[in-house]
């Protein structure tokens, strides 16, 4: 199978191969052709899997098919939990709609609200927002969600697990119910069937089983060590094997910042990315982290959703994986 078999227009067939993409994954295969059909979705899937087209390839022909005249309107709201997935579901879609006069912006937290309200000002057809932002500027009167037709929560399991379910069914309330809707997880919790009878109509299921196999390429290792020993063992995998590229996860936010103090003095230098950090230095952080110029990146499991390196040449837990 191909692109082309998935009745898509022209455009977005053009830009995905100018991208690269010839085959779509299981959960595009699967997801776009009921979608096309307008049908609401229910989608079980890890990150990693291709989802992000799966939505927003359908979304983008939808609208392309039926273009809208007069002012800009909000057509399409996709709902993420992290600034870093919001960024980078909205670059994906800059990709896929570089030939539709279709405008798509990221709306988050811990930035300054005044560019966004700019943009929102000069009219957006796509908006990608993680739910507190949006729910202020909402409350503001700088977002009109009535045009909306299409409806998009994206790591559904995780926006439950920090909370976000109160924001979520406020903003729900600002959508008309005459809607396509799409719900994605990577886990399907009772929670998430619960939000799912009120989000969707008549869903389709769709669910990508990940492969549990290892990758042969990947060297795995487990290394038994006391706690205290942990600083002195991550340094020494870091400087003897000649790490080039790093990505250690931490289970808390001030996990994040020892580490990051203590391979410091040790002379390695590293960077966090957590919440707790402004979207200026995350982002200054992760550009390093995929330029090289940063040979060290210390996160929490949360905030790495979304991140997306080439190259990673050790991903090493400090502490046990929640997951």
């Amino acid at each position: 199978m191909d692109f082309t078999s998935l009745n898509l227009c022209q455009p977005l067939l053009d830009a995905l191969d100018e991208i690269g993409y010839v085959s779509p994954t299981p959960i595009q295969a699967q997801a776009i052709p009921d979608l096309i059909e307008g049908r609401d979705l229910l989608g079980c899937a890890q990150t990693g899997t291709g989802k992000t087209a799966a939505f927003a390839l359908p979304i983008l022909d939808a609208m392309a098919k039926d273009p809208w005249g007069g002012s800009r309107r909000i057509r399409a709201l996709m709902m993420c939990p992290t600034r870093e997935l919001a960024s980078q579901i909205r670059d994906n879609i800059e990709q896929y709609a570089r030939h539709l006069d279709i405008r798509s912006m990221a709306m988050f937290g811990g930035v300054s609200q005044r560019p966004q309200e700019k943009i929102l000002h000069r009219g957006v057809d796509i908006l990608v927002a993680t739910p507190g932002r949006l729910l202020d500027l909402i409350s503001q009167g700088y977002v009109d969600l009535s045009y909306v037709q299409f409806l998009v929560l994206d790591e559904g399991d995780r926006m439950l697990d920090m909370g976000f379910i109160r924001d979520i069914r406020k903003i729900l309330a600002h959508i008309p119910k005459n809607r396509q809707s799409m719900l994605f997880s990577a886990t399907i919790p009772r929670s998430i069937v619960e939000l799912s009878r009120d989000m969707l109509f008549d869903p389709v299921s769709v669910s990508i089983t990940p492969e549990t196999i290892t990758i042969e390429a990947i060297e795995q290792s487990l290394m038994f060590v006391m706690k205290g020993d942990k600083r002195g063992l991550l340094t020494h995998i870091i400087k003897e094997e000649r790490a080039e590229k790093v990505l250690v996860f931490s289970r808390t936010k001030h996990g994040c910042n020892r580490i990051v103090k203590q391979l410091g003095q040790d002379g390695i230098e590293a960077l966090p990315i957590h919440g707790n950090k402004s979207q200026g230095a995350r982002e200054k952080a992760l550009g390093r982290f995929r330029n090289g110029t940063l040979q060290v990146l210390v996160a929490t499991d949360v905030a790495s959703r979304g991140i997306d390196v080439s190259d990673i040449s050790h991903v090493i837990n400090v502490d046990l994986p929640n997951e």
